[in-house]
């Protein structure tokens, strides 16, 4: 249970980068080469296929001007279930 909740997280976390990184007016490439990334690297985070450093997260804040915090800003969308 523990590992699914970790998978839904950091598909979560991708996803949300996307969408600031799009705010932004940035494609993936433009992302990749101003915060000095590989490009399949920004695009396996916001998949959320890997599990990246908090280094390169705040890499990818500085980058698009945000504090690391912004990141994590979201919620997950992991429904619960009612105790009885």
């Amino acid at each position: 249970m523990a590992q699914a909740r970790e998978i839904l997280f950091i598909k979560r976390l991708g996803k949300h980068i996307k969408m600031l990184r799009l705010k932004e007016g940035l494609t993936q490439q433009q992302l990749a080469f101003e915060a000095g990334l590989e490009l399949s690297q920004i695009s396996r985070i916001e998949r959320g296929l890997i599990n990246t450093s908090v280094s390169k997260l705040f890499i990818i804040a500085k980058t698009l001007d945000l504090t690391p915090k912004d990141l994590f800003d979201f919620e997950l969308t992991e429904t619960k279930k009612k105790r009885t």
